[in-house]
């Protein structure tokens, strides 16, 4: 039996390519890109604040598909588009970290994102043993 448990993301994935949303090793949880599909149209919304909505949405439902919950969450990288979307991150990563003295590490990097992205994140979560 392998020692990796692929975790889906329903209505979410990565095209045809074969990359899955993230793994569970042990009691590691590594995600791949989250990027903001919406679930139901299988669509990257125009609406910035509905993209970053999303990707925390998704940050959610990796983590507690994998047997965690968001306390669990370690790491948060954040590729946005620009400085513009900062605020919308801070406000959703309140409404989901609320307490400052158990935020999980963050990085936050400008780049260049396809396919109408404005937002694409990647998180490590720790599960309890």
């Amino acid at each position: 039996m392998s020692r990796r448990q692929i975790i889906d993301v329903p209505g979410v994935r990565h095209g045809d390519l074969p990359i899955p949303m993230a793994i569970r090793i042990d009691n590691m949880v590594y995600s791949s890109g989250i990027h903001a599909m919406d679930p139901e149209t299988g669509t990257i919304p125009e609406d910035s604040a509905r993209q970053v909505e999303l990707v925390f949405q998704h940050m959610r439902t990796i983590v507690e598909s994998a047997g965690g919950s968001t306390d669990d969450i370690a790491l948060v990288t954040f590729n946005v588009i620009d400085d513009s979307i900062r605020p919308l991150v801070g406000a959703e990563w309140l409404k989901m970290f609320p307490n400052e003295r158990d935020w999980p590490a963050r990085n936050t990097y400008i780049v260049d994102l396809g396919f109408g992205m404005i937002i694409h994140t990647m998180m490590t979560a720790v599960l309890p043993r």
